[in-house]
């Protein structure tokens, strides 16, 4: 059992709800702000209403107020996340997977990231990104963020890991094979926007790769960490073991240098 909060009715977020799962979070987001250069990527034109969706720590959306301090900006979650908020933010309450309580139209920007590998089951994305799409306004821009839950290259540490968590992930219906890192803009496209476009990037993991590749290195670890005890209860991994098994994990990606992809998609609702 986790020692932190217990989950929300109907989540399937993969990893333990811990207080050190929200530093967890927030590092990810600084590696991801500092490797893609921004925190999007789609052209936006002063935008008055942004939700973020799976909004995590809410450190992505207090980002967007600063940039856009006249914006309304809306971060939506199984639960909250850190304390003291910006005054034109607001923290709603709710699953994604039962729907958004927003109207039609109601955004210019809705973000959502990484939640295919982590909370959302292979067999709701169409209908999820449905719902990104249908509260964005005319004209208005949805944003995906998703990884490749790999290593590339993987040392045999890495790989024993890796498929540890697949096998969890698979356990709860989680995309653990990359499908939908792969068919991003596809899905996007399918719901109907326009100007779709895709980018991706391979940031590095380990110190080799400089102050990004610290905090990635530091990410996957604490990522790791967090699945030690649910391996136990699931798979019978002895926590030293899992322990071993990370240690390994790390000589090998400063060795290999070894670095994990992420696609960004992005598309515009038609007029």
């Amino acid at each position: 059992m986790s020692r932190g909060r217990p989950a929300p009715e109907g989540d399937r977020y993969l990893f333990p709800r811990e207080p050190r799962e929200l530093d967890r979070l927030d590092v990810q987001h600084y590696a991801l702000r500092e490797a893609l250069g921004a925190n999007y990527l789609a052209p936006l034109r002063h935008p008055a209403s942004i939700l973020d969706v799976g909004s995590g720590t809410g450190r992505w959306a207090c980002d967007l107020c600063g940039e856009f301090p006249g914006a309304l900006v809306v971060g939506f979650d199984l639960v909250p996340g850190r304390g003291d908020r910006p005054v034109n933010y607001r923290f709603v309450r709710g699953n994604v997977l039962h729907g958004l309580p927003f109207l039609e139209g109601s955004f210019d920007f809705v973000h959502q990231r990484l939640l295919a590998a982590s909370g959302i089951p292979l067999t709701s994305w169409s209908g999820v990104v449905g719902e990104l799409v249908r509260v964005t306004r005319p004209g208005g821009w949805v944003e995906l963020v998703e990884v490749d839950p790999w290593l590339e290259p993987a040392g045999p540490a890495g790989r024993q890991l890796f498929e540890l968590a697949w096998k969890l992930g698979r356990s709860r219906g989680i995309d653990m094979a990359g499908t939908i890192f792969r068919s991003l803009d596809l899905h996007l496209r399918r719901a109907g926007l326009m100007d779709v476009a895709r980018h991706e990037v391979r940031i590095p993991i380990g110190e080799w790769g400089g102050r990004i590749g610290s905090l990635m290195g530091s990410n996957l670890r604490a990522l790791f960490a967090g699945l030690c005890a649910p391996f136990q209860e699931r798979f019978g991994l002895a926590p030293a073991e899992c322990c071993q098994l990370l240690t390994a994990m790390q000589r090998e990606w400063e060795e290999l240098h070894s670095a994990g992809p992420f696609a960004v998609a992005y598309g515009r609702r038609p007029d």
